[in-house]
């Protein structure tokens, strides 16, 4: 049976928090959105990075929420302060970097969803490269 669309809201402070490269604060989960999309708050400490990867299966939106960070995709790299936003498209590789002295935040959207269960598999114990195999993701 479908369910009718319906709004998602997520409030300040919600969301579930997942300790797997850096920290992940799950806003909006896949099955909320019957599988479209799927929201996530990810802490940086000053200097840390995600290594160059890349997606099978979801693009990725970024929001600077706080901080300064810089973004390879592909030939491009490009920083970003606060409020600043940048469409990474699935199939190419990027990799995102806090260039900021203090933790930064960012707003992530993956579309379609599910991505996020590639943190909770990894806090939980699971090996990483065996759930990238699973999730679409290719460290390269």
């Amino acid at each position: 049976m479908t369910r009718e669309p319906t709004a998602i809201a997520s409030h300040p402070g919600e969301g579930h928090i997942v300790e797997a490269f850096g920290t992940n604060i799950l806003r909006i989960k896949s099955p909320q959105t019957q599988g479209a999309t799927s929201v996530i708050e990810v802490v940086f400490p000053a200097g840390a990075a995600t290594p160059l990867h890349v997606h099978q299966h979801e693009d990725e939106m970024f929001r600077i929420l706080s901080g300064r960070f810089g973004f390879w995709c592909g030939e491009k790299y490009e920083e970003l302060d606060e409020g600043g936003i940048i469409f990474l498209p699935r199939n190419i590789a990027h990799r995102v970097k806090n260039v900021s002295a203090s933790d930064g935040r960012v707003m992530v959207v993956l579309t379609p969803g599910g991505f996020e269960e590639f943190f909770v598999r990894v806090a939980g114990g699971g090996d990483p490269q065996a759930a990238a195999a699973d999730f679409g993701l290719k460290f390269l």
